[in-house]
């Protein structure tokens, strides 16, 4: 009878040793694993102070997809990054996207469970997954073409013409898409049409170059259209025939108005929430808002300064603001919103590229001063532009 009730003790004992193993197991996986249901979740899941750095980072991995560098040197890749931008690994693409999306879920699974990140979410072709995946191959991107063409040194880039009262260049002296963007800007100031700062001309030059390259008849499958990408309805807001979308004079005399509407409407709620900043950490916020903005919508960037839920993280950036970067504070309010309002990473990637395009415009720019050179490459004689005339 003893040896019975300890064989069954035994028994019990180690049904229950397995029974604790097994919980701690399901506990150890739950931990790894959290039961997200998809990549919004995980973002929700973590305090605002994780997107610290997420600015640099992200900067980072769009800039080795538009200059092909880093780890994108090879096309066929995909990057993987975490909740703050940071990289954590590429794959190189399969023959086919179905196959590829099964080596970035394979990824990731591995990822958690080697502990590089705290969780994963399986990704598709209809969602994302996480960590966060990027492709390298960006085959409508050309920065050293597109600058090129901004400066003028393509004859494609030049022009010469009119739109409502203001003449740009000549037949015999064209004038490049810089000399445009800049007579449009000191003429509608003076007209007291617009009160932007001239600070913010830089942006929207890097909005030009990356919107289409500055090619004059690009367009988009949203029905985007001509150097700054204006919808339609925008055009039709800034009162341009529709046999005038693609002017680029009126582009930039268009895109220069929406600016500013936007500036004015989203300055003074930008004030209330951000106006105890040191100015230049201020200023540097408020242009990549207004980047944003441009991209998609003020309204929506309004909404992350003033709506009780959406402006949740600006408020709590504004309070710590010593503890983050200008850039980690505009892309944080936008990064810990994704997947409200229509927010997405696109919002992120087009803020990053204006930046990356205006630091390799500089760059460029700054070489020609090293060699003694015009900052503007000359006009070469002879040469054909499409004219803008009305």
């Amino acid at each position: 009878m003893g040896s019975k009730l300890h064989s069954r003790y035994r028994a019990f004992a180690i049904a229950t040793l397995f029974g604790c193993m097994s919980a701690q197991h399901a506990l150890a996986q739950e931990q790894v694993f959290p039961p997200y249901q998809n990549w919004a979740e995980v973002v929700r899941s973590k305090p605002y102070a994780e997107s610290k750095g997420v600015y640099d980072n992200v900067m980072n991995v769009r800039r080795w997809i538009l200059t092909r560098s880093g780890h994108c040197t090879e096309r066929n890749r995909h990057l993987l990054f975490d909740m703050r931008g940071n990289f954590l690994q590429f794959i190189e693409d399969a023959t086919d996207s179905l196959q590829t999306q099964l080596i970035l879920n394979q990824t990731r699974q591995g990822m958690a469970q080697q502990g590089v990140v705290h969780a994963w979410v399986e990704g598709n072709s209809q969602t994302l997954g996480y960590p966060f995946a990027i492709r390298c191959h960006q085959p409508y991107v050309d920065l050293p073409l597109a600058i090129s063409r901004y400066l003028g040194e393509l004859p494609d880039g030049r022009l010469s013409g009119n739109w409502d009262g203001i003449k740009v260049g000549s037949p015999d002296k064209q004038a490049s898409l810089h000399d445009t963007l800049r007579l449009v800007h000191t003429r509608r100031v003076q007209q007291k049409r617009i009160s932007l700062p001239d600070n913010l001309l830089s942006d929207l030059a890097g909005m030009l170059i990356i919107e289409s390259g500055g090619v004059r008849e690009a367009h988009s499958k949203a029905n985007a259209r001509g150097i700054l990408q204006l919808t339609p309805q925008a055009l039709k807001d800034c009162k341009v025939p529709n046999n005038k979308q693609l002017h680029r004079i009126a582009q930039v005399d268009c895109a220069l108005w929406l600016f500013e509407r936007n500036h004015r409407m989203l300055r003074p709620v930008f004030l209330t929430r951000f106006g105890h900043l040191p100015e230049e950490k201020q200023e540097h916020i408020y242009r990549l808002l207004l980047i944003q903005a441009y991209h998609g919508g003020p309204g929506r960037v309004r909404a992350l300064l003033i709506d009780d839920e959406f402006s949740k993280p600006a408020a709590y950036f504004a309070e710590h603001h010593q503890d983050f970067s200008a850039g980690d504070i505009a892309f944080g309010m936008v990064f810990h919103n994704l997947g409200r309002n229509r927010l997405g990473f696109a919002s992120l990637y087009y803020t990053a590229d204006i930046r990356i395009a205006l630091q390799q415009l500089e760059s460029k720019q700054s070489a020609r001063l090293a060699l003694g050179q015009p900052a503007k490459a000359p006009i070469p004689p002879g040469t054909k532009p499409l004219s803008d005339k009305l």
